[in-house]
């Protein structure tokens, strides 16, 4: 009798047991009952206090090496007007049969009228309200409104949406083309109210005529590039004070602002440089920093005076003047100076732009600053944001050199023509 009753307890413990185990599938959804959110842009509706928002549904079963191939297109577009982000899933839900989901949306993309105007961040922080919603997603701002640049992008080679964004914006941080603008720098940096945000800046209308400019100096849209590739261009950045856009990065600037972004890991920089033995030529180069920049203050002067050393890597890969900088020192101390007066130009230029056009910095310089601060009060008195104009500021540049390309010794062009 005992041991019935021992085994009828054992028996209901177990029960209980998986009960609770089995609880936590109560709301499980399968995959293909869902229907998953990879890109989103928002743009203004023509209707009072309302959004235009359109989703980029990604089709999982594309690309997806279980179940085999299917005719399905791997995506679906669709624009509906709602008064937020958050409750449109339902109002998508007349025309999607699917749940719509949150969980796996990579990239917002705004378009330029709409970031521009000063109620943007009361939409945008929404996204700190939905559950669904990441923190490491990418906000990028489009040329064009929204929904038109998520119809034009097309990509050709990759047809994942979720591939494309992904290598897309990875590779553009790597180069520094690109600010590495996620959800969670926005909400950071916005709410210290010191420095400047930047976002991706992109479109899918390219210019008709662009201007002939050097490989790093293009806007989104500027790029001469002719074929049957996407028209979708990703340079440059979108720039934000107190939530709100007031002006634009090239991708130069935008390099430059993430060399001296100590929060950002850039990893690899090709770009051009004059010449110094020939001036119609321009020699390619590779830039690493290796280490951390030197930033000193003395903020207790009647104009604060901020000095900030930047050290780098550099990389010959092209000589087409035929100098042998491996041998003669003095011409290689002569490129050293000219790469280095050349980047001291182009990083004192972006200061000086950022303290007369945009009133504040873009790289959060203000991190550097806190030390020299006794209390949270006398910093917050100091008021970074409003003094940082008017700041002594001046960037030097230290040049190493690691080699000089593959083959570090080029012929001599006369010996060979004679």
């Amino acid at each position: 009798m005992e041991e019935r009753i021992m085994y009828r307890t054992l028996l209901l413990i177990l029960v209980l047991l998986f009960t609770v185990c089995l609880a936590g599938c109560y709301d499980l959804k399968e995959v293909d009952q869902r229907a998953y959110v990879i890109a989103m842009g928002l743009d203004k509706s023509e209707r009072e206090n309302q959004l235009k928002i359109t989703y980029i549904i990604a089709n999982p079963e594309v690309g997806s090496l279980v179940g085999g191939s299917t005719d399905e297109p791997p995506q679906e577009t669709i624009t509906v007007h709602s008064s937020d982000f958050i409750t449109a899933k339902n109002t998508a839900n007349t025309v999607v049969s699917k749940q719509l989901t949150y969980e796996m949306l990579q990239i917002m993309v705004v378009s330029e009228e709409l970031a521009s105007r000063k109620d943007f961040i009361r939409w945008f922080y929404d996204t700190t309200k939905d559950r669904e919603i990441r923190r490491d997603t990418y906000l990028a701002i489009s040329k064009e409104d929204a929904s038109e640049y998520l119809q034009n992008n097309k990509p050709q080679l990759e047809t994942r949406p979720h591939k494309y964004f992904q290598f897309m914006i990875t590779r553009g941080v790597e180069t520094g083309m690109l600010p590495d603008s996620t959800f969670h720098r926005f909400y950071e940096i916005t709410e210290q109210d010191a420095d400047l945000f930047l976002a991706i800046y992109t479109t899918s209308k390219p210019a008709k005529d662009p201007p002939a400019r050097h490989e790093d100096e293009y806007m989104a849209g500027e790029v001469n590039a002719k074929g049957d590739a996407n028209k979708t261009q990703f340079a440059g950045a979108a720039v934000f004070k107190e939530g709100v856009m007031i002006g634009k990065l090239n991708g130069q600037e935008t390099r430059i602002a993430s060399v001296l972004d100590e929060t950002t890991d850039i990893k690899d920089v090709l770009s051009t440089i004059h010449d110094p033995f020939n001036k119609e030529y321009r020699l390619a180069v590779r830039i690493l920093k290796k280490q951390n920049n030197e930033v000193t203050m003395n903020l207790e002067k009647s104009t604060p005076e901020i000095r900030i050393k930047v050290p780098l890597v550099v990389d010959v890969l092209s000589d087409r003047s035929m100098v042998d900088y491996t041998k003669d020192t003095r011409k290689r101390e002569i490129l050293r100076r000219q790469i280095k007066v050349d980047f001291e130009r182009e990083y004192n230029g972006l200061i000086a732009k950022s303290q007369q056009e945009f009133k504040g910095c873009p790289f959060p310089l203000s991190l550097d600053a806190r030390k020299y601060f006794l209390t949270i009060k006398e910093y917050k008195n100091f008021d970074w944001m409003k003094t940082y104009p008017d700041m002594d500021i001046h960037v030097t540049v230290n040049i190493f050199f690691t080699g000089f390309g593959k083959q570090t010794k080029v012929p001599n062009i006369k010996h060979m023509r004679d």
